[in-house]
């Protein structure tokens, strides 16, 4: 058997592990070719990942361009530890101020420590100036070297 088979995790395991995290890396592709790299708060809607940004960012300049994206939620320190999920695929936009608003409520919803008053308040204010987005996934890639022991 092959250690990829070895460390692939079943499907229920790896959507768990996207539906359990806060934060992805996000990989959009620049002008030039060159991917642009960040973090990005997330949240899961119908099986796909969910996230907003603002209009006028460069991975939503990307995105306007080219909608193919790579996200990558990961867990673990040590090596014996690693897990994630890589999910390739196009998004979808939305632009409409009630869907923005519920992508924001959704994320806004994960994010720890906040008292809801003050993240509705954020929500509100920020949605007229973002744009949300949903992963179509076309290929999805997991590992877990927990599985290795």
């Amino acid at each position: 058997m092959k250690q990829r088979d070895t460390v692939t995790m079943p499907p229920d395991e790896a959507q768990k592990l996207l539906e359990d995290g806060r934060k992805l890396q996000l990989a959009t592709i620049n002008p030039d070719g060159t991917p642009h790299l960040v973090s990005m708060f997330y949240g899961m809607r119908d099986g796909r990942i969910a996230f907003w940004t603002y209009r006028a960012s460069q991975k939503a300049r990307n995105l306007a361009r080219d909608p193919r994206v790579t996200c990558l939620v990961e867990d673990g320190d040590d090596y014996f530890e690693l897990r994630g999920v890589q999910v390739t695929g196009s998004v979808t936009r939305i632009d409409d101020l009630a869907g923005v608003t519920a992508i924001g409520k959704l994320i806004a919803g994960r994010m720890a420590g906040q008292d809801a008053e003050v993240l509705d308040d954020y929500v509100a204010h920020a949605a007229a100036k973002r744009s949300a987005y949903l992963v179509e996934p076309r290929r999805v890639v997991s590992w877990d070297h927990r599985r290795l022991l």
